[in-house]
């Protein structure tokens, strides 16, 4: 299947000398170093939620208001960020999204040293704006590193290297982040008002150190990416604005597939966020949080597995079949959460994170199956949709407060039920076959 451009993409590349055949390696390599650090970047929300609504003693829907700033900033940055890239390419708009993460980053020293949960909440917005840009840029970038009739399967690959980075972000971060002891309410209230706020400003302070550290690792990729020669688009793309999203949301794959990307981040990150909480529940494994915080290690881990699982079956079996049966399955085991306890329960919603694997790449790269020239709008679109990890989180947050953290997961069974009647409806077209 065609999946970036109708034409070859040995004919749309060239290298900066123009002599010679290009060699994608290196590009591709640089390129899966960005997916490794967003996802590591992105997981990591999963441990500052239940550190910030300990901290600042939130209910789940005021706590859920980190992913809502986080994946808000993919439905207001998108277009401009596509707009952005269309002028300045794919690398420098890379470098840019790079530098303005690190910026994100470096607003969480203040933020803990004022302990302002708004401060949090605006460094969140900036690093996932930066991360936004870095993602109209490169998931195009990487489909057209080789043959076409292999996007899929490319992408997927890139994909387990940030599904890599989800797995050691939970491990990194309960060590550095949730480190100190949670006190509890009534703990609290028998210590002193001094006490008390040195408690607070340790708390705070541990996510310092952490996203300094990114910072400075963003910073080193992004100049690596600046000086490095990389294959380039030869013309000029069209400009991801709003005069050309009417002609791309003609595509009824790219309409249906918006809405698929929509429902998956959604239903993938309000687990992953609520997943300390429910493994910390007395019914389930009533598991400290830093203990409770390595286990979504093998949530994201489960992803990654399956990702390499999932490059491998799409070899010979049809991508829209695989995504009718991940997203079947994963369905079954988060209503086997819902109505079950202890260990049964905590092992079915950490097993989603297997069967989340393969939908991201495999659902964008049948969205833009034989845009063209509307390829950066269609792009710009279906990252515009990555707003699902802000909206449904809050929503579960919302009936969690209501109806309890249990229940609440049935908002995303009802996610992952259209995401497979998405696969059901595209699987009658052509669909990417790999070599």
């Amino acid at each position: 299947m065609a999946t970036m451009s109708t034409v070859r993409a040995e004919d749309t590349l060239s290298n900066d000398a123009g002599e010679g055949k290009v060699d994608y390696r290196f590009a591709f390599g640089l390129v899966t170093s960005l997916f490794f650090m967003f996802g590591f970047i992105t997981c990591l929300n999963d441990i500052l939620i239940p550190h910030l609504k300990t901290l600042f003693n939130l209910d789940y829907a005021r706590a859920s208001l980190v992913q809502f700033c986080f994946f808000g900033a993919y439905f207001l940055v998108s277009l401009p960020g596509g707009r952005f890239v269309s002028k300045v390419g794919y690398q420098m708009g890379a470098v840019t999204g790079l530098l303005m993460t690190a910026l994100g980053c470096c607003l969480f020293y203040p933020a803990a040293s004022l302990q302002s949960y708004a401060l949090f909440l605006c460094g969140l917005f900036v690093l996932a704006s930066g991360v936004t840009i870095i993602q109209v840029a490169v998931n195009p970038y990487i489909s057209i590193l080789g043959p076409s009739k292999t996007a899929s399967v490319r992408l997927n690959l890139a994909q387990a290297f940030n599904s890599l980075g989800t797995t050691l972000a939970p491990l990194a971060g309960a060590a550095l982040i949730l480190s100190v002891a949670v006190k509890s309410a009534n703990d609290l209230a028998q210590m002193s008002a001094a006490d008390v706020a040195v408690y607070r400003a340790t708390q705070a302070s541990s996510v310092q150190l952490p996203y300094l550290l990114l910072a400075g690792v963003l910073a080193v990729l992004a100049a690596i990416m600046g000086f490095s020669r990389l294959p380039q688009l030869k013309g000029t793309e069209a400009s991801a604005s709003l005069s050309g999203l009417d002609s791309a949301l003609k595509s009824r794959r790219l309409v249906l597939g918006t809405i698929a990307i929509f429902c998956y981040v959604g239903a993938e990150v309000a687990i992953g966020s609520y997943l300390i909480n429910f493994l910390g529940l007395s019914d389930v494994w009533a598991a400290p949080e830093a203990v409770a915080g390595t286990f979504v290690a093998f949530y994201w881990g489960g992803a990654m597995v399956g990702r390499f699982i999932g490059a491998a079956i799409m070899k010979t079996v049809r991508p829209s079949y695989v995504i009718i049966f991940n997203a079947g399955a994963a369905a079954v085991l988060v209503t086997v959460a819902v109505l079950s306890s202890g260990s049964i329960a905590g092992w079915a919603l950490i097993a989603v994170g297997l069967m989340n694997s393969i939908m991201f790449p495999t659902i964008f790269t049948l969205a833009i199956e034989g845009l063209g020239d509307k390829t950066p709008q269609g792009s710009a679109v279906l990252c515009m949709a990555i707003v699902g990890g802000a909206i449904i989180p809050l929503m579960q947050g919302l009936l969690a407060d209501r109806i309890g953290l249990h229940t609440s997961l049935l908002l995303p069974v009802v996610c992952y039920i259209a995401i497979a009647a998405y696969g059901k409806t595209v699987s009658g077209g052509a669909t990417t076959q790999a070599a």
